[in-house]
């Protein structure tokens, strides 16, 4: 490898990791937690050490999907150059920072992607039309989808003839169906819980429907149990463990966003690819435990104050949302799927007045906007640093 490839090279790997850490810092760092802070279920401090550790865990092992779309899946016909994703990445780390700095959570799969796209279409390559529709009936339909069921399950929770005994095992058994079927990567192996049932039984047994059954039923014969005994800690303790699903979540969705424009380069080294997302994670872990609580702070208080009840109708639909991105290989944003939720949450409990609509407002403009500058800046700079 030549001198200057090398160099080029070693800058592009650094602003991909400059991107984890300040994905980190900010979408998957502060949105999967930021509920249960507002709740009082968790501190700050402790919901940032323990979002970073789950976090890696999802980046290492559910980045793949996400990271070839983004890599090889937004545009055709070129393949980024070294110079490339070091414009895309910078442009799109620099926004994010930009959001950290002011407090206001910025998309991060808006800027990543605009700013890829950008940069991809500046140097020739043709529009992925397909993907981008898949992208953007995403992007549409996440605060719809997501605001709704948030909205139905805080309007759910609290009622009288749904008592919590009967409601919250039930939230129980459909999350732990979801997470019995989950695609997991690792070194030499892949599936998922009901995929080793389908293994292990007969053949004559359905063994994926018999391995989610007896996951969902054990989850919810526990809560129950729990609910019964102590509905507080029951509640408190339901809430962090979808905190915790939606960071491992976040970390194998947002991953891809910083090690995905580095995917064409790594190829030509001979580096695999898990690697790469072990180390992407590392990145989301170090941005988490040292830059996350500030945006914990601004999504748990700013937006509104959240209960046990209504973050778990926030952090539900967050997790089914992030979990469909990651299987079908869609960028989307942490920032935008949580807030909607905790907007539609909002509007159950208290209406207009649950919900911060200046904020709210100044957010919406904030994911618009990125997607637009980053792309510009993106493909300008591209660009203006071609050769003549």
């Amino acid at each position: 490898m030549e001198l200057t490839t090398l160099v080029l090279f070693l800058l592009a790997t650094a602003a991909s990791a400059f991107m984890a850490w300040v994905i980190g810092a900010g979408s998957s760092g502060a949105t999967p937690f930021a509920p249960a802070v507002g709740a009082n279920a968790i501190s700050t401090m402790r919901a940032a050490f323990v979002v970073g550790v789950f976090g890696f865990l999802g980046a290492a092992t559910q980045g793949g999907n996400v990271s070839d779309a983004v890599g090889r899946g937004l545009v055709t016909g070129v393949e980024l150059p070294a110079a490339g994703v070091i414009v895309a990445l910078a442009v799109g780390a620099g926004l994010m920072a930009v959001g950290i700095y002011t407090g206001y959570p910025i998309a991060t799969a808006f800027t990543v992607t605009g700013a890829v796209v950008g940069v991809g279409l500046a140097l020739g390559g043709d529009p992925a039309w397909p993907k981008y529709r898949q992208i953007g009936a995403m992007w549409a339909l996440t605060p719809v989808v997501g605001g709704g069921i948030a909205y139905g399950l805080a309007s759910l929770l609290p009622r009288s003839d749904v008592p919590e005994r009967v409601s919250v095992p039930l939230l129980g058994a459909l999350v732990a169906a979801v997470l019995a079927n989950l695609q997991f990567t690792l070194p030499g192996a892949s599936g998922s819980l009901a995929g080793a049932g389908r293994t292990h039984l007969p053949a004559a047994v359905p063994g994926g429907v018999v391995a989610t059954v007896v996951a969902a039923g054990a989850v919810a014969l526990a809560l129950r149990q729990a609910v019964v005994r102590d509905q507080a800690g029951a509640l408190r303790g339901f809430l962090l463990a979808l905190g915790a699903l939606v960071a491992f979540s976040a970390g194998g969705s947002q991953v891809g966003l910083a090690v995905g424009p580095l995917l064409p380069l790594l190829d030509q080294v001979a580096l695999p690819a898990t690697a790469a997302l072990a180390g992407g994670g590392l990145g989301l872990l170090i941005g988490s435990w040292t830059g996350a609580p500030r945006m914990i702070k601004s999504l748990s208080q700013d937006y509104s104050s959240l209960g046990p009840r209504r973050s778990i109708s926030t952090l539900v639909p967050s997790f089914l949302i992030a979990q469909t991105a990651v299987l079908i290989g869609v960028p989307v944003s942490f920032n935008q799927i949580v807030v909607s939720a905790i907007v539609g949450s909002g509007y159950a409990v208290g209406g207009r007045s649950g919900v911060s609509r200046r904020k709210l407002l100044l957010t919406g403009a904030a994911w618009a906007g990125s997607f637009v500058v980053a792309f510009v800046v993106g493909y300008v700079a591209m660009i203006a640093a071609a050769p003549a």
